[in-house]
């Protein structure tokens, strides 16, 4: 990346609201695994590895900043969630299993589209019984 790419990324990421940091963290997520599936299909191995541990830093820090008290069964179910995540991803790490990231894409996608959506509720005025996206990931 040149300098004009890297100060347009670092402020896009210092001018982002909680909920736009985590959809890019998201978005950082599946292109790792999706990287890690091509490092894999092209026999690199340390770049899988390198990719696989970008994903699994992230997804760490989604699970590590859950908020139990306000999110209740919602930061639950994405607590399993991102324990399976982490475990196929662990298991592809060891075993070089392109065909295990293929639910965890999946997974992330709809994680990452149910955020967005609740994002885009938050922000229309809708309103739910449940917590607002930034409630559940506290951090963020």
């Amino acid at each position: 990346m040149n300098a004009y790419s890297n100060n347009y990324r670092n402020n896009q990421i210092m001018t982002a609201s909680p909920e736009q940091l985590l959809i890019m963290l998201y978005d950082g997520a599946i292109r790792f695994v999706r990287q890690a599936k091509l490092a894999i299909e092209d026999g690199r191995t340390a770049d899988k590895a390198i990719a696989i541990s970008k994903a699994l830093a992230i997804i760490t820090e989604f699970s590590n900043t859950l908020d139990y008290e306000v999110g209740g069964e919602i930061a639950l179910d994405l607590s399993q969630l991102y324990d399976f995540l982490i475990r196929e991803l662990s298991v592809v790490n060891a075993r070089g299993d392109a065909s295990r990231l293929d639910p965890v894409e999946s997974v992330l996608l709809d994680l990452r589209e149910g955020f967005v959506g609740a994002v885009e509720a938050n922000r229309s005025g809708i309103t739910t019984s449940e917590p607002a996206v930034g409630q559940v990931v506290a951090s963020f």
